[in-house]
């Protein structure tokens, strides 16, 4: 005599509401939610993907941004992003805008042959550009909106003779008009990550006699 089990509607529900707790459950400890602070930094790392894409290192008379080219190497090397040091040489008003300055350009190819040599040790791919500006900032700023850059880095300097003076104007200047992000490197008194370099800046070509 065999017995006939017939199943209830009320007994499968329950089933089945019991089955989809215990999936729910395990899918919980096997995917635990993420904190506040893994979501932001997610969306911090996917900024960083789209920001870097086209990266300008800036140089001039005044800025000195070697030690912010072994960074911007690093950034390049890692997000596989387009890299050009550009030389930014200002010409007096004294002088046309397409003036020769023999001085102010061998110090640039001198200061790119530098950018190079620092991509080429880490087997980065690198352009460099020499421009005249009648003003560095402006002059980076065209550069920067020409090459659709999608972040500027360069080495600060101090307007005054003295470390706790305000930044120099063009750094300013560049900070807060380019369209793009802004990396300034401050060299701290003791810092590791920013090598200090030394270099002389070019002696200005003299401007010319005029005679009326």
């Amino acid at each position: 005599m065999s017995l006939e089990i017939q199943p209830h509607l009320v007994g499968v529900l329950i089933a089945l509401a019991i089955l989809a707790a215990t999936a729910a459950t395990m899918y919980w400890m096997l995917h635990p939610p993420t904190t506040t602070a893994e979501r932001a930094a997610r969306e911090t790392e996917r900024d960083v993907e789209d920001i870097i894409g086209s990266v300008i290192v800036v140089f001039s008379a005044e800025i000195h941004s070697e030690h912010m080219m072994a960074l911007a190497v690093r950034l390049a090397q890692r997000e596989r992003a387009e890299l050009l040091a550009a030389y930014v040489i200002e010409v007096p008003l004294t002088l046309p805008p397409d003036a020769v300055m023999e001085v102010e350009q061998r110090h640039a190819l001198d200061v790119l042959a530098t950018a190079e040599a620092i991509a080429r040790q880490k087997s980065i791919e690198i352009r460099t550009e020499t421009i005249k500006a009648r003003q560095v900032a402006q002059g980076v700023l065209d550069l920067a909106k020409r090459r659709d850059a999608h972040l500027i880095v360069l080495g600060a300097y101090h307007e005054g003779k003295y470390s706790g003076a305000p930044l120099g104007r063009a750094i300013e200047t560049i900070a807060t008009s380019a369209l793009c992000d802004v990396l300034i490197g401050v060299q701290g008194n003791r810092g590791k990550i920013l090598t200090p370099y030394q270099h002389k800046p070019p002696k200005k070509t003299p401007d010319p006699e005029i005679t009326y």
